[in-house]
This record gives C-alpha cells, structure tokens and sequence, in this order.
C-alpha cells in the first residue's frame, strides 16, 4: 500500500501532450547525429556557391506562398484538425521556439534524406545508392511527390512542394538543395503560423 501512495504522489496527474512534437523532434535529432556518418551526400555543404542558396531559397519562399494560399476544399484531405496551440502560458514561448526549430532544422534533414535521396531514388532503381540524382526518371519523381503529398492535409501544395524539392535536387545533384528549400518553407511558415495564429496549419 506504502508503494503505491508512494507512486502517486510522484507519478504525473496530467501529461502535457504540447511536449510530445518536442520528444519527437529531439529523438530524430538524436539518430541523425549518431547516424551522421553514413549520409555521404550530407558532407557536400560547402560545395554550394551563394547562387545554389538564393535559388533554394527563392524555392522555399514560393513553396511557402502557395501553401498558405492553395486551401480550396477539393485541395484538402479531409478536415483540418484544430493543429497545434501552444496557448498563452509562461511556457507558450518555449513550444513555439521548440516547434519552429524542429519544423526547419529537424523535418528538412529527416524527410529529404527520406523522399528524395531514398525514395525517389529508390523507385528509379533498388539499387539507389548507385543512382546519380540528376539522372532520376520522371516517373520516379512524379510518384514520390505524389506519396509525399498525401502524407500532409493540403495535399495539393505538398505535391507542388514535393516536386519542387525533388527538381531541385534532380538539377543540383545535392541534397542540401531540397533540405535549405524545406527549411526556409518550414520556418517562414512557422513564424507566419505564430504572428498569424493560424495554428491549423500545425
């Protein structure tokens, strides 16, 4: 009886699920750093001029804009849920900073590596670590934007997005490409998304 009085008393009465993104990102974090090694495509950073950062970044920025603005209902899958709120307490600004962080340094680097340099790859050949990204058939990067595009609820922007980043990545030959592009998507987004309130899109 002593141990379980014991255990209430320290057990939490209410998890705070506005944390769970936060777990979630750090996690993905973890393994990218502990896995680094082995993403040889990563190494090539230094190799992009200022004229690769401007055009990915122009990418991003117009991925952004067509995103807030391509909501008509036949555009979406399903219902918006009401997204994430991180409300108005003293650790609303904490979530928001956590949120936007882990939208633009976390997600690029997970799901380029994943939708592009594995997947679309990937469906070109089985054999993808051989495959030279400028040589990617259009077959295989018009089904790995359309499987990216039904992971999101505007899924009509996240299949421009999805081509969008996978042509940068065709054309450059470099993953940091598409990665620099959804991240400048990711947090314009997020800062819009806090100044704006419009918490759906989260």
């Amino acid at each position: 009886m002593a141990a379980v009085d014991l255990a209430a008393r320290f057990a939490p009465t209410e998890l705070d699920l506005r944390w769970l993104y936060g777990i979630k990102v750090g996690l993905v974090a973890i393994l990218l750093w502990v896995l680094r090694k082995h993403y040889a495509e990563l190494r090539d950073i230094s190799s992009l001029g200022a004229k690769s950062w401007l055009s990915a970044t122009v990418i991003g920025v117009l991925v952004f804009i067509a995103w807030i603005n391509l909501d008509a209902p036949w555009m979406l899958l399903g219902d918006r849920s009401a997204g994430f709120n991180p409300g108005s307490g003293p650790d609303a600004c904490l979530l928001m900073a956590t949120r936007v962080m882990g939208a633009a340094l976390v997600v690029p680097l997970m799901e380029e590596l994943f939708w592009r340099s594995f997947l679309m790859r990937w469906i070109h050949n089985q054999h993808f670590l051989n495959v030279d990204p400028r040589q990617v058939s259009v077959l295989a990067l018009l089904v790995s934007s359309a499987l990216f595009a039904i992971e999101h609820t505007e899924w009509f922007a996240g299949l421009l997005a999805g081509l969008a980043y996978g042509l940068l990545y065709i054309r450059s030959g470099k993953i940091w490409m598409p990665i620099i592009a959804h991240a400048v998507t990711n947090g314009v987004l997020g800062v819009w998304i806090i100044y704006t309130g419009n918490w759906h899109y989260w």
